[in-house]
């Protein structure tokens, strides 16, 4: 029963920061890790069940998705097969083959949420390019990224807010709405990957443990995390993603 509550509380506690922030995969994935499931069980199950946690805080942020709606279709489809694209690399390279880059990958996004906003006011007053090349290079960081969560994800949800923050000028509640989207997108395509080649990794137990806690954190997320002001958000984002960096560092 212990072994339970501490898998639903992780995955209510990832629901919760994966609405708000991201990076809830480094919340569930030593829970499980720390009860025995092996890493390929535990990562492939884990992304099953955050699924119901990114449908839920998707709904929750439904407002703030509605102004984007046509930059969405277009970073949608890059973001689910760069989803897939990873599920596959998931089954075919080392569990490891990632894991030393994901602390880079961290503080880029964590410095890009950071000076986005000075960034952004200085592209604006350089671009000569016009809208179709900035749109082709974020639909091409979309996909990496994609990859990237198809993968392993950890932080994927905060360098895709870093992304758009510096290549466009959408507000930032705004854009987490489209990230929440985004990455249940990756988590889905990865998860239907998962559930026809990789079946007997998946633990079922598990899987619906972090989907019912998810499920709520992703609704609890949305409510308090849609009321927060744009400069407190990105400081969330720089606490959450700066924690989720020092605990890769120091304590694997």
């Amino acid at each position: 029963m212990l072994e339970f509550a501490a898998i639903f509380l992780a995955g209510f506690w990832a629901g919760m920061i994966n609405v708000v922030v991201g990076s809830g995969t480094l919340v569930t994935f030593p829970v499980l890790l720390l009860f025995g499931y092996p890493p390929l069980t535990a990562n492939i199950s884990n992304n099953i069940g955050l699924v119901a946690g990114g449908l839920s805080g998707t709904w929750g942020y439904r407002k703030e998705l509605a102004p984007n709606l046509a930059m969405l279709k277009r970073l949608l489809p890059a973001s689910t097969a760069g989803g897939l694209a990873g599920a596959i690399l998931l089954l075919v390279l080392p569990p490891s083959a990632f894991r030393t880059i994901v602390p880079v990958l961290i503080i880029i996004g964590i410095l890009m949420v950071a000076f986005g906003p000075v960034v952004q006011r200085r592209l604006a007053l350089r671009q000569r390019t016009g809208p179709s090349r900035s749109a082709a290079g974020l639909t091409a960081g979309i996909f990496v990224l994609g990859m990237y969560g198809g993968y392993f994800g950890a932080a994927q949800g905060i360098l895709i807010v870093g992304l758009m923050g510096i290549m466009t000028r959408v507000a930032l509640q705004q854009i987490n709405a489209v990230k929440n989207v985004l990455t249940t997108a990756v988590n889905g395509i990865a998860a239907i990957a998962f559930m026809v080649v990789a079946w007997g990794y998946i633990n079922w137990q598990v899987t619906a443990l972090i989907a019912c806690g998810s499920l709520l954190g992703g609704l609890v997320g949305a409510r308090f995390g849609r009321r927060l002001p744009p400069v407190a958000l990105r400081v969330t984002i720089i606490v959450v993603g700066t924690a989720a960096l020092a605990k890769l560092v120091i304590f694997s």
